[in-house]
């Protein structure tokens, strides 16, 4: 492995994949991922769609979402997958999208993106199922369970944009409110057409019933947000969250290079409001080597940064799990990754 440490500065802040993926699919691609830990063992469901189709723009309307398992972050065991698209005629025959996982009550829930033929998957909506054991799992009866609320997102216009944007939900128990919420990619309906994008919000008493809320953050930099994800760390609150560079709005380009990455907001509070304290992602380049970037913390509590592999260097699309790598955290509270290292390496 070369020591990618003497590099000189990158003006992107980016961080370059650190040799083989850890986890890449001979036969599939796979992307936007999410994790659950059962003791000692981590879980990812990853969308994945088969290489077969040969274009990788045509896997969003191809996906399922798979499993794998792993002791270490490093060595999976790819498992059968977890969820598929519905029957012909369901509201997510298409395809199933990004989500998030978890337990409550000794059983797991995991929240997910539906599509639909009928469609023409212009239409995304929540979609909700349970499981015993992480392994098997039952859709719920009264699916989906959450739709895009007019009151406060934008709603199915393909004049203003191409379709209608409610996925991605993470899922949490707000120790604050004493409820569980959903943070969701969305839109809301006024304002410049390329900075609608926000992060909607939700709440449940008990993961089945869930009311819309306004967005927990303020339009105007990007088209959308992609993949959010609440963590905590060192009494702070940050929620990541992905783009595009060409979701960059022409506010935020005339400010900042057009960047495709991870990025993060910060809030005091669970419930947010959430703002932006830097304009630099935290992984970020033009191509955008690393994508979806999620955390996790290993057992040592070290939070680890993942992102799915799209376009290491010069090459074309990969598809696959990045390699873990370490996240640190400033004096001034702001998220840096450990450049040149990954877990388990020497700083």
């Amino acid at each position: 492995m070369s020591n990618r440490s003497s590099r000189p500065p990158d003006p992107y802040h980016r961080t370059p994949v650190e040799g083989t993926p850890v986890l890449q699919l001979a036969d599939h691609w796979t992307w936007d991922f999410w994790f659950a830990q059962e003791e000692d063992t981590t879980h990812v469901f990853y969308l994945k769609a088969p290489k077969s189709l040969g274009d990788p723009d045509l896997r969003h309307v191809n996906a399922r979402i798979g499993h794998a398992v792993s002791t270490d972050l490093r060595n999976w065991t790819e498992l059968p997958d977890a969820l598929e698209p519905g029957p012909e005629g369901s509201w997510d025959d298409m395809s199933t999208w990004t989500g998030s996982v978890i337990r409550a009550e000794g059983t797991w829930h995991l929240f997910y993106t539906g599509i639909s033929h009928a469609e023409k998957g212009l239409e995304q909506r929540i979609g909700h199922a349970v499981s015993d054991d992480l392994i098997t799992w039952t859709k719920d009866a009264a699916n989906p369970v959450l739709e895009a609320d007019g009151r406060f997102y934008e709603q199915l216009d393909t004049d203003v944009w191409p379709d209608l944007s409610w996925r991605d939900p993470w899922v949490y128990w707000n120790e604050e409110t004493g409820d569980y919420r959903m943070l969701l990619t969305t839109r809301v309906p006024t304002g410049p057409l390329d900075g609608r994008g926000v992060i909607g919000a939700a709440r449940s008493d008990d993961l089945r019933m869930w009311e819309a809320l306004p967005p927990v953050t303020e339009p105007g930099d990007f088209a959308h947000l992609e993949v959010p994800q609440l963590v905590q760390e060192n009494g702070a609150v940050y929620v990541l969250f992905s783009a595009y560079g060409w979701a960059n709005s022409e506010q935020r380009r005339r400010r900042s290079p057009e960047v495709t990455g991870t990025h993060y907001l910060v809030g005091d509070s669970t419930t947010g409001p959430f703002r932006s304290v830097t304009d630099e992602f935290l992984c970020g380049d033009p191509r955008g080597e690393l994508y979806a970037g999620r955390m996790l913390r290993d057992r040592s509590g070290q939070l680890q940064f993942f992102g799915f592999v799209q376009f290491p260097g010069d090459e074309p699309f990969v598809g696959a799990l990045s390699d873990p790598i370490p996240v640190d955290v400033g004096a001034d509270g702001r998220l840096r990754l450990r450049r040149g290292t990954t877990a388990g390496s020497s700083r």
